[in-house]
């Protein structure tokens, strides 16, 4: 494992970091988020994977990540993106219908 590149970023709160690992398949985001937490010593759920890049017939992978200092910091600059990595963004789109659903009911009750 390689550190090509770890930057402070005080401005958003984070360190930006892209690391070279070897493996015999793509890594997953939360597969990517374990290696980078192991190595720079954080927590996972302070860690944004931005990126995992291939070359067609290697067996390397960059991996592009920011290091928020907490979890509040990362909730706020990245909410969105995040569900959507981890697929919980059918988990939202429920929870979107059952607030519509509520206030459906509301309405009917005021009126």
């Amino acid at each position: 494992m390689n550190i090509i590149e770890d930057k402070n970023n005080d401005l958003l709160g984070r360190r930006e970091v892209k690391i070279i690992i070897e493996a015999e398949k793509t890594p997953s985001f939360s597969e990517a988020t374990k290696i980078v937490a192991e190595q720079f010593k954080s927590n996972e759920e302070n860690i944004a994977v931005k990126k995992i890049k291939g070359r067609f017939g290697k067996n390397t992978f960059l991996i592009s990540a920011n290091i928020y200092k907490s979890k509040e910091g990362k909730d706020k600059i990245e909410p969105q993106k995040e569900l959507k990595k981890e697929g919980q963004s059918v988990e939202k789109k429920e929870e979107k219908q059952q607030t519509e659903q509520f206030e459906k009911k509301e309405n009917k009750e005021e009126s």
